[in-house]
């Protein structure tokens, strides 16, 4: 027994250098390829959606990460070229949004962004960072818009893009914010039709708040939200004056017969979170809203006026310990 237990010892012995150095092996091996592709995961919309800041002038810059997959890094520099997409946006608009040609992504407008040719990625590293530059000054937020970018290939080129489609793309959803735009809560907003104040009020639960400039954001008339075609003929603008509180309301379409019988107030509070110390909740309060506007669209031939009265309120959480402002807020 003693001879069989020693031959076994030994043959466990002879065995194990073997193993290690296969393991040994797998770690300066490639077990899997060089492909390049993006970082920009897709949400539920086929989108993958960043916030910027808005500034008036001059630009703002978005780092778009562009990965090499692989077990090891890469032994030379590799030049990644980059260009706009316009085709996949066109068949992601097809067969998400079929005849709702309204929903449709738009095109982000070259007079609207800077981004390079090419990226770098540098030898013994994974990734890279795309600098992209936005200046957004005169955009209509009633679209949405998008920046659609690929990979490309050649054969002159010394790297392959990701062969999943997703990987090598990037789908832009570029929203410009200042620190009043935002998702209101609209369910103390109350819209009635007018002469029938004392009856059953219709509400919002959320109220979408659209960058104009820095001090004036927009949202959508009464009744009316973001799945109506004509939505834009009903933008009513607050403006922002930090020096007096007061917030005044406006519209650039007189078919509306938009008026206002009241100036608002804004109030803004913060206060840190009671369990998470690093977390700011930031508030945004507009109250003393009272107008009225036509609705002369919805029904052909009808006017329907409506009265608005009541207050709004915006929650921004902000994490206090990360520098970068669009990442820092928790959208």
């Amino acid at each position: 027994m003693k001879k069989i237990k020693n031959r076994y010892g030994l043959l466990l012995l002879t065995v194990i250098p073997i193993w290690c150095g296969s393991c040994n092996e797998d770690w300066v091996t490639e077990q899997y390829e060089h492909y390049i592709s993006f970082k920009a995961p897709l949400d539920d919309n086929g989108v993958s959606r960043i916030s910027v800041r808005y500034k008036s002038d001059g630009y703002v810059t978005y780092q778009l990460p562009l990965i090499v997959s692989g077990s090891t890094t890469i032994d030379k520099d590799i030049t990644v070229h980059v260009a706009v997409d316009s085709d996949t946006l066109q068949i992601l608009n097809a067969l998400r949004f079929q005849n709702r040609t309204d929903f449709y992504y738009r095109e982000l407008d070259s007079q609207y962004f800077k981004m390079p040719e090419t990226v770098e990625i540098k030898a013994g590293e994974s990734t890279a960072l795309m600098g992209i530059d936005f200046s957004l000054a005169g955009i209509d937020l009633t679209d949405k818009w998008v920046l659609p970018l690929t990979i490309t290939d050649d054969p002159s080129y010394d790297y392959q893009s990701h062969p999943r489609k997703h990987y090598k793309r990037a789908l832009i959803y570029v929203t410009p914010f200042n620190d009043y735009s935002g998702i209101y809560g609209g369910t103390a907003l109350k819209t009635w039709f007018k002469g029938d104040e004392d009856g059953a009020a219709l509400v919002k639960s959320e109220i979408p708040v659209h960058v104009v400039n820095d001090t004036t954001v927009f949202f959508y008339a009464g009744t009316v939200d973001e799945t109506r075609a004509d939505r834009r003929n009903y933008k009513i603008y607050l403006t922002f004056d930090i020096e007096t509180g007061a917030v005044t309301l406006s519209s650039d379409n007189p078919d509306m017969h938009f008026t206002t019988t009241a100036t608002p107030l804004f109030v803004i509070k913060e206060a840190m979170d009671a369990t998470r110390p690093y977390l700011l909740h930031r508030y945004v309060t507009v109250s003393g809203i009272e107008y009225e506007y036509t609705d002369y669209t919805l029904v052909p031939g009808e006017n329907i006026v409506y009265v608005v009265k009541g207050v709004i309120t915006m929650e921004r959480k902000i994490n206090t310990q990360i520098p970068d402002e669009d990442q820092a807020i928790e959208w």
